[in-house]
């Protein structure tokens, strides 16, 4: 499909050039001002064949760029060092926003081919721009005489990070000791990328189909291998489960061309119930090992020797930088400052969590012994028995539920919350052609009329698509040199319904969508004046902070009595069910925060060695299990050799532990609205707005919950949240 096939020809300008136009053929959309509406990428125009052009073209440019700010004649100064380096990389950005979020959000062969290949392209320019000796000479000389400028509070910002970036990039090391680290920047980028794509080929390759009529009495369960669709079971094989789980395992299955049958994937949003409502043993054993061991079965896809050798890279990397660790060099840069105080935190809540839990695994046992099953509590028995115990407990029924949880009716909650709190408003824009036939997309309002921006909802799983949920943007948020304002878009991955009907939400899938959408207003109501300071580019243990406190509204009695209503009957969700679901918010804590905090650990762990050598990273892992007491029932969250967040990429690397740093703030957050009676009290809204939302990186991350709070958190909120304060 040529450009002029896919688009209105008023949609493709050639105007003159423009700081985000490139030098390319005319029919490739990066070569011209789009005159879509918002600037709204026009997807339909751009194929695969047309990214690589044009990031060798950005790339180009960008140096351009560069080289005219170290050519500069003139002295030295804010304006023609810091900010003209605020004004480079536009193009080069607009490539950018568009390829990564494909590759991650729907991908195919062709853009995963490109992106191994720009891999040590990209790491090779950006390790040149910031090891430049003149240009960091320019940008050191600025930070010299930084007090005689001037500058106010958001120029002197930018020009600490700009330098603390320089620095933390080996602006200062010697000639060796560049190419070194340039080399292993570059080893480190590819390397993270391989291990992305492995874990997804891992993920979409794996099916346990199940047949619509039996094959004999039990059924027949295949190979919990991952080098396919695998195994066959029976109508024994959906014993236990609920109408909507068995509706989204058909449509998964026909999606993968096995229509009439029921596909068991590695998708959260089916594996997670499966393993819940199965009473198949078997099956569920054979589901979760398949879950368990993406990135470690061998073959092409197989991670370990990854994980190895990204340890040790970083570890040199650290010491390349003049750091003990790499966890030290990752922590340095955060709220948290050092290993010491995250291990602190995460041992504080591993001990009550790790009582809570046993205590847990003891219920779980007698209940399975009550019903004829001796055998020990495994890790694919958990979820199941745990249901059960829920039920009991609390009369509290996952399927009873899941019917006033309807997809359409949380996003209207989540919008609406921010309408209350923020004043914004949500205009769907059908006639905006997303990526992908799914995509959602809405303009973003103040109440007066201003545009804040677009916002693109992707929430079904399939199979190019990587697993898990994320916000990301196009375009992020500017205020220099003229106003621009983002393109910001969620990914989820939740089971997509039957045609016609409407997909059904878990609790935890709610949570998500609300922690995603924070993450979003993050980026919507970020309102500073330079674009590297915006929206989401805060430290990464206090980024989560946003997202993980918007989730405390999804729970709150206004948003579930308004919002939660029956997907046949219509009618709004039961007080007393309200009420269970509030009395049953810290069932399971022990458990959930075992699992997560394990993972926490091995992270830190993996990062704390100085010299790692040749690792066994699943050795090294289990050893680490050991040490901190491990329950057996209990697998960590995200185990190593799919451990996404830690080794696809440097993003949360020493630093998973950043969700359980936030929550002691998001728990401290939510009850100064707890305190004022209100929980949309418009005084302490407004600050958070001012303070959080939309201040990117505009202040530390410490002053600026001090000026919204008036005080830094104690972690007491945190243990109370998850019910670990008395165990």
């Amino acid at each position: 499909m040529t450009a002029s096939e896919a688009m209105p020809a008023e949609a493709l300008s050639p105007e003159a050039p423009s700081p985000e136009t490139l030098a390319l053929l005319a029919d490739n959309p990066f070569a011209v001002i789009w005159k879509t509406p918002f600037g709204l990428p026009p997807f339909a125009a751009i194929r695969p064949d047309h990214i690589f052009p044009a990031f060798e073209a950005a790339l180009g440019k960008n140096r351009s760029e560069i080289a005219a700010i170290v050519a500069d004649p003139a002295a030295p100064s804010f304006a023609n060092t810091i900010e003209a380096l605020e004004r480079a990389g536009k193009a080069l950005s607009r490539v950018g926003g568009v390829f990564y979020n494909l590759s991650g959000a729907d991908t195919n062969d062709a853009l995963q081919a490109i992106d191994r290949d720009l891999s040590p392209l990209t790491s090779r320019h950006w390790s040149a721009i910031m090891m430049d000796p003149d240009l960091f000479a320019r940008v050191d000389a600025v930070h010299a005489q930084r007090d005689a400028l001037g500058l106010d509070a958001e120029q002197m910002r930018l020009l600490e990070r700009t330098y603390r970036g320089f620095i933390r990039s080996g602006a200062k090391l010697g000639p060796e000791e560049k190419k070194r680290l340039a080399a292993i920047n570059e080893r480190l980028s590819g390397l993270g990328i391989q291990f992305g794509q492995n874990v997804l080929k891992d993920e979409s390759s794996y099916a346990l189909i199940v047949e619509d009529k039996a094959e004999g009495d039990a059924g027949l369960a295949g190979d919990a291998g991952l080098a396919g669709d695998v195994g066959l079971a029976g109508d024994a094989g959906l014993a236990g489960l609920p109408a909507f789980l068995i509706a989204a395992m058909a449509r998964a299955a026909t999606d993968r061309g096995h229509p009439g049958k029921h596909a068991v994937t590695l998708s959260r949003s089916i594996i997670e119930p499966f393993l819940t409502f199965s009473t198949r043993r078997d099956l569920r054993e054979e589901a979760f090992i398949a879950w368990s061991k993406r990135g470690e079965n061998g073959g092409e896809t197989d991670n370990r020797a990854i994980v190895a050798e990204m340890v040790k890279l970083r570890a040199e990397k650290a010491r390349l930088l003049g750091f003990a660790t790499f966890a030290h060099f990752k922590l340095d840069d955060s709220m948290a400052k050092t290993p010491e105080n995250v291990r602190d935190l995460l041992e504080l809540v591993w001990k009550p969590a790790k009582a809570r839990a046993a205590q847990e695994a003891a219920n779980l046992a007698a209940l399975a012994q009550a019903e004829g099953e001796n055998s020990a509590i495994r890790p694919w028995d958990w979820r199941h028995y745990a249901e059960k115990v829920r039920q009991q407990t609390f009369a509290l029924d996952e399927a009873v539920l899941k019917p006033y949880l309807q997809l359409d009716r949380i996003i209207q909650a989540a919008f609406d919350v921010a309408g209350k709190l923020f004043g914004l408003t949500f205009e769907a824009k059908p006639e905006l052609e997303g990526y992908h036939p799914d995509v959602r997309i809405w303009e973003v309002k103040e109440k007066g009329g201003r545009h804040i921006g677009l916002f693109l909802g992707d929430y079904f799983a399939r199979a190019s698509k990587r697993s898990g949920a994320w916000m990301s943007a196009y375009r992020s948020q500017r205020n220099f040199e003229g106003e621009v304002r983002p393109i910001i878009v969620n990914v989820c991955n939740f089971a997509k319904p039957a045609e016609g009907k409407p997909a059904l939400l878990s609790i935890d899938d709610a949570r998500t969508l609300f922690h995603e959408f924070g993450h979003a207003l993050h980026g919507l109501l970020s309102d500073v004046r330079y674009g590297s300071l915006a929206g989401t580019s805060v430290s990464r243990d206090f980024v989560e902070l946003p997202s993980q406190l918007y989730e405390h509204w999804f729970l709150t009695r206004e948003v579930m009595q308004e919002y939660c209503l029956h997907a046949e009957t219509g009618e709004a969700i039961p007080e007393a069910l309200i009420d269970k679901i509030k009395r049953a918010q810290t069932f399971n804590q022990g458990f959930a925060t075992v699992e997560y905090t394990s993972s926490a650990l091995v992270d830190l762990a993996f990062h704390s060695l100085e010299n790692p050598g040749e690792i066994d990273p699943l050795a090294f892992e289990a050893a680490e299990l050991a040490r901190l007491g491990m329950p057996a029932e209990i697998t960590m969250r995200h185990r190593t050799p799919h451990f996404t967040h830690v080794f696809s990429g440097d993003g949360y690397s020493a630093g998973y532990y950043s969700y359980l740093w936030s929550e002691v703030m998001d728990a401290d957050a939510f009850n100064a609205f707890l305190e004022a009676g209100d929980v949309f009290a418009p005084e302490i809204a407004a600050k958070l707005k001012r303070f959080i939302y939309s201040a990117g990186d505009t202040r530390d991350a410490a002053e600026a919950y001090t000026l919204f709070r008036g005080r830094l958190p104690t972690p007491d909120a945190l243990l109370e949240k998850r019910g670990l304060a008395v165990v």
